[in-house]
């Protein structure tokens, strides 16, 4: 009844060969754009979760690459990968990358930082929050010439302070990715499927927030005229 098995459709198909491309374009639209010279960069993580089920992690294809964590956003464990993102003050994405939730964030992050390290300029700030509190992470985000910013634990002696709305800035960049774009509705199902998905996403916020500097929008990250 069925002589043939029915096959993703040839957009899918198309934008999974278009992987480097895609990359590329992001990079691009990153170095046109006036926030690329901004001397401060923010970075945080989010979870792509990619099943919600026991059964589904078993059989799904992205056994071995996904894995179970928490977030802490929503209070809920989740599986699937994490999205970590180095981007400028209005959310243009400098540097991204998918890992396992179950590696460190400073070890992605410091991973990611070294692989393109070629971009970082003496004396740029980087604006984390806690978690990326540690010796060994500020040590080495100083070999690459970063300025590590960071809200000060409750166990630390006062460097930084709370740093007010720092969070609520990082979180903003995130939450247009998760509501806006449906980060977490991707519909991936293979890693390069996930990747390239991902990926689209960025594009289109990379392509947004240029758009919005060309046409002088003074809400630069607002993707309300896009998203109709």
């Amino acid at each position: 009844m069925f002589p043939d098995m029915i096959q993703q459709p040839g957009y899918h198909k198309r934008l999974k060969a278009a992987q480097t491309l895609i990359g590329h374009t992001i990079r691009v639209l990153a170095e046109i754009s006036p926030s690329w010279f901004d001397d401060v960069w923010i970075t945080d993580a989010t979870p792509v979760p990619c099943g919600t089920s026991r059964e589904t992690a078993k059989r799904f294809d992205m056994a071995g690459h996904a894995g179970y964590g928490y977030c802490a956003s929503y209070s809920r464990f989740y599986w699937g990968l994490k999205l970590y993102l180095v981007c400028s003050g209005d959310g243009m994405p400098i540097m991204w990358c998918l890992a396992h939730p179950k590696i460190g964030e400073r070890e992605v992050v410091e991973a990611m930082l070294h692989a393109e390290h070629h971009l970082i300029r003496d004396g740029q700030i980087l604006l984390a929050d806690k978690g990326f509190s540690g010796k060994d992470f500020a040590a080495a985000t100083a070999a690459l010439g970063l300025r590590l910013l960071r809200p000060d634990r409750k166990d630390e002696t006062y460097k930084n302070g709370s740093l007010g709305n720092v969070r609520q800035w990082i979180e903003s960049v995130n939450q247009s990715l998760k509501g806006q774009l449906d980060l977490a509705k991707h519909g991936g199902r293979t890693p390069h499927s996930v990747f390239t998905r991902v990926a689209q996403r960025l594009l289109a916020l990379a392509a947004s927030i240029w758009h919005n500097w060309t046409t002088d929008n003074p809400h630069k990250r607002s993707l309300i005229a896009y998203d109709h």
